[in-house]
């Protein structure tokens, strides 16, 4: 899969919530109802990335703050297999 232009990243996050463009990768901070809850969502969002075979940089913060990272490494940078991911765990 090939790494993204800018202006195909930009169009994608215009359609995605509360996900960011930061250096070569796009971020979402979640904020859950508490640690239980957090943990919950990361074993999902676990469950999702293993049956795509993508996997994000997962951060629990703060006992309720999880923060997810993509970046595709074997293109070095934002490809569609990162958006499909964030995608996926948003709905």
């Amino acid at each position: 899969m090939a790494k993204l232009t800018n202006e195909q990243i930009e169009a994608n996050l215009k359609t995605l919530n509360g996900w960011s463009l930061q250096g070569d990768s796009i971020i979402k901070r979640y904020v859950l109802k508490d640690f239980t809850n957090a943990v919950a969502f990361v074993n999902h969002v676990g469950w999702l990335a293993e049956k795509a075979d993508h996997h994000p940089d997962i951060n629990i913060h703060r006992y309720k703050n999880v923060t997810l990272t993509f970046s595709t490494h074997s293109e070095g940078g934002i490809t569609e297999k990162d958006f499909e991911m964030a995608k996926r765990i948003d709905s």
